[in-house]
C-alpha cells in the first residue's frame, strides 16, 4: 500500500511500476522468508542509490559511525556470518570487515573512498549470491535443522527470521540517514 497524496501516488515514494520489490502471495514457509528477505536488501539498495561516495560515507551524528555505507559493509558481514560460517558451518572462512584495532571496523572503515564503496557493494552482493545459492537448495524440511549458535543451538528458521529482522532494523536506519543526505524519505 502507497500513500496517496490528492489522488496520485507520493513524490516520496517509488512509483509502483518501477519499485523492483515483489508484494506477493508467497507460498510456504520458505517463500514468504525468501520474499521479505529480498525485499529488505532492495530497500537497503534503493536507499544507497544514487549517492556518491561521500554521500554514502556520511556519518549519521558525532560520535556514531553509522553511514549507509557502513550499514552495506554491516550487512555482508552479516551475510557472510549467518549463511556461511553459522548455517552452513564454513567457519574456517575469515570474518569481513574486522580490524584488531577496531571491533566495529565494519562502519569504522566505512570511508567516503570510491574504492571503498565499490569494495563494500561488491563484497555484499557477492555475499549474497553465495546466500541465495545455499537458500535455493534450502528442502523447506531443513528449516527446523539445529545448527550451532554461541555454544548452543537454533532451528535454522530462527537464523533467516534472525537475518530478516536484522535487515528490518537497519532498513529503518537507512531511511533516517538517507533523509539526512537528501531530504528522500520513502522507497
Amino acid at each position: 500500500m502507497r500513500p496517496r497524496l490528492g489522488g496520485a501516488v507520493s513524490k516520496l515514494w517509488t512509483d509502483p511500476e518501477d519499485d523492483p520489490r515483489a508484494f506477493g502471495q508467497p507460498v510456504g514457509e520458505k517463500a514468504t522468508y525468501r520474499e521479505y528477505l529480498g525485499n529488505y536488501r532492495l530497500t537497503i539498495e534503493m536507499k544507497c542509490d544514487g549517492l556518491d561516495a561521500e554521500q554514502l560515507g556520511r556519518r549519521s551524528v558525532p560520535p556514531s559511525t553509522l553511514s549507509l555505507l557502513g550499514l552495506v559493509r554491516h550487512l555482508a558481514q552479516m551475510e557472510h556470518q549467518w549463511f556461511q560460517r553459522v548455517l552452513q558451518g564454513r567457519t574456517d572462512t575469515p570474518c569481513l570487515y574486522q580490524h584488531e584495532e577496531d571491533p566495529d571496523w565494519d562502519f569504522g572503515g566505512a570511508v567516503a573512498d570510491p574504492a571503498v564503496v565499490k569494495d563494500a557493494f561488491a563484497t555484499w552482493k557477492a555475499e549474497i549470491a553465495k546466500a541465495d545459492e545455499w537458500l535455493d537448495a534450502l528442502d523447506e524440511a531443513d528449516l527446523g535443522r539445529e545448527v550451532p549458535v554461541d555454544g548452543g543451538s537454533h532451528a535454522t528458521r530462527d537464523v533467516l527470521l534472525h537475518v530478516i529482522e536484522e535487515y528490518a532494523r537497519h532498513a529503518g536506519h537507512a531511511d533516517l540517514l538517507r533523509e539526512c543526505i537528501d531530504g528522500r524519505t520513502g522507497v
